[in-house]
């Protein structure tokens, strides 16, 4: 009896091993957007900067969109310019600490310590290092577009400026910047609240996207002729 109980339990545990794994293998071979495999907050980096973009620190979330906004009215309503902006900014910064500092005496209260900041060498190069590689792969990109030897990418780029020129017409610059400082701050949050749906929705328009280029692609790009726009000086030796 004793025997034949232990080997169901062997049994169950087995199945809700085994079930456990396949639920972890459905979701993993669930289709997520821009092909993610982690969960939002860790696709973000994690950290203090995902909380703030995913409102699990509301106060800071709430304070750094109040921010933006109230620089953005500044610019766009008040007609505030960038550097009259940053020398008042500098101003109030200084005589506030200065004020402190000097009235700290006469109220108890303990100066403001300023912290000792020293940019390290090491951090300089790592910096200018990463500056070097995203410039060159970005000749790299632009090099491979202009010669031609890769017609989609050249459609892409194409498009992609071209829809950018559009949106420059509705929006000047600071504006732009500000949708896209909201967004950052929005669409994650919505993102992970419906994170399932959008995933669908995602799918089903990724499929549709690669159905209509296969039929362009078989009707219209594979019909026009390559045309090479670099010699080939190998042929030449």
């Amino acid at each position: 009896m004793s025997d034949s109980s232990g080997d169901e339990a062997h049994e169950e545990v087995k199945h809700g091993k085994g079930g456990d794994k396949a639920k972890s293998d459905a979701h993993s071979d669930k289709y997520h957007i821009f092909g993610r495999q982690k969960p939002v907050h860790s696709a973000l980096g994690g950290g203090k900067p995902a909380d703030l973009l995913l409102w699990r620190n509301k106060q800071g979330s709430a304070c750094l969109l109040a921010s933006g906004t109230v620089i953005w009215l500044l610019f766009e309503w008040i007609d505030y310019h960038l550097l009259t902006f940053i020398c008042h900014s500098l101003i109030l910064a200084l005589a506030t600490c200065f004020l402190w500092s000097n009235l700290s005496f006469f109220i108890n209260k303990s100066p403001v310590e300023f912290p000792n900041v020293v940019l390290s060498e090491d951090l300089c190069n790592s910096i200018a290092l990463l500056l070097r590689d995203r410039c060159n792969q970005a000749v790299c990109i632009f090099r491979d577009i202009a010669t031609g030897k890769d017609l989609k990418k050249f459609l892409y780029a194409i498009g992609s400026l071209w829809i950018a020129s559009v949106i420059g017409r509705w929006f000047d610059f600071l504006t732009l910047c500000y949708i896209a400082f909201v967004m950052m701050l929005t669409v994650p949050l919505l993102y992970e609240k419906n994170e399932d749906r959008v995933d669908a929705y995602a799918h089903d328009a990724k499929s549709k996207l690669q159905r209509h280029y296969s039929k362009l692609d078989e009707t219209v790009l594979k019909k026009l002729p390559h045309i090479p726009f670099t010699r080939d000086t190998s042929k030449q030796h």
